[in-house]
């Protein structure tokens, strides 16, 4: 969804006329009259594979001591049908706290809106597979926005709501702040999760676009617990925020 965030934002700026919307690649020509229906030439567009793939990896010191996280998230497929494909985690002073991987089927719906259904299987920090339904899309005021509804192996029930947004300060530079929930319909006694709003991290990135496919970034991000979450990681003697500072490299490819 990031790769196409310019292209969707020219698009609702600077809408294309009726002609240039012929699906047979001959942009900017009125299509000729075949007598095929447009199915015909959707289909044939459809055909053609493409992909994209951002990866983000940074290295920075918290509260709880150094972080390491990558975050690799694309797709492969055509306009309407693509794989999507997703794998994000965390290293807290040497151990892996955290680590998802995604694979799901996005199917376009609506204009900048995919429908997406699949599996998230986490490796940390507890083995567990999860059932996975969604919408990936870009809201209003180009908030990029990913929302997904979860169901684990053990019938336990959570979501994930992420937004973000670009603003230009240059062609190079750009603020990218963002905001990551999660919320739980029960408790998850064996990962220490309470029912609700169990965290949340609100993050600002300022990254450099040396080229479009290769920018360094400085990444300041807050995580925190609440509610019930929060109360069961102060029994445990543990934080319930963190304040990381990190530098890091984005790829597209």
């Amino acid at each position: 969804m990031r790769t196409r965030t310019f292209v969707a934002a020219m698009a609702l700026l600077f809408p294309a006329p009726a002609f240039a919307q012929d699906h047979s690649g001959h942009a900017g020509h009125a299509p000729a009259a075949t007598g095929k229906p447009d199915s015909v030439a959707v289909h044939a567009h459809e055909s053609t594979i493409f992909h994209a793939f951002r990866l983000e990896t940074d290295y920075g010191g918290g509260t709880d001591g150094p972080v390491a996280r990558w975050d690799l998230d694309g797709w492969i497929g055509g306009d309407m049908n693509k794989l999507w494909l997703k794998s994000e985690g965390e290293n807290s002073d040497g151990a892996t706290e955290q680590m998802e991987l995604w694979a799901l089927y996005s199917r376009n719906v609506a204009d900048f809106w995919d429908f997406q259904t699949g599996l998230r299987h986490d490796f940390q920090p507890q083995a567990t597979t999860y059932a996975v339904f969604g919408v990936n899309g870009l809201a209003p005021y180009f908030f990029e926005t990913e929302a997904h509804l979860f169901i684990s192996d053990d019938g336990d029930v959570s979501a994930r709501l992420r937004e973000e947004n670009d603003f230009l300060l240059t062609q190079r530079l750009i603020l990218q702040p963002y905001l990551e929930a999660n919320l739980f319909a029960q408790d998850v006694e064996e990962q220490n999760i309470g029912a609700g709003l169990s965290s949340a991290e609100f993050g600002l990135q300022t990254r450099y676009e040396i080229t479009r496919k290769f920018a360094p970034y400085l990444d300041l991000r807050y995580e925190r617990k609440f509610g019930e979450t929060s109360s069961i990681a102060r029994r445990h003697g543990e934080d319930n925020d963190n304040f990381i500072t990190a530098i890091g490299l984005r790829l597209m490819f």
